[in-house]
């Protein structure tokens, strides 16, 4: 499976990555590695959880992206 992550720097340092597809699925890292690692961990998890609750595993909705100019 493959899911969009987005990383967030935090103003203290470190990062944020959530998981739009899977809500509530959240890790952070104190590097972008580390969150990105934590992350794919907490998607395994959250995935598991699913699949013991006998739901479907959440697929992802196409991705968009928009580009824009700044002024």
């Amino acid at each position: 499976m493959r899911y969009t992550v987005i990383l967030e720097r935090e103003a203290d340092g470190g990062y944020v990555a959530s998981v739009p597809a899977l809500p509530g699925c959240v890790s952070q890292g104190d590097d972008r590695g580390e969150a990105l690692d934590n992350v794919r961990e907490a998607i395994a998890l959250y995935l598991e959880d699913c699949l013991d609750a006998g739901e479907q595993i959440p697929v992802e909705d196409a991705r968009a992206f928009v580009d824009v100019e700044a002024a």
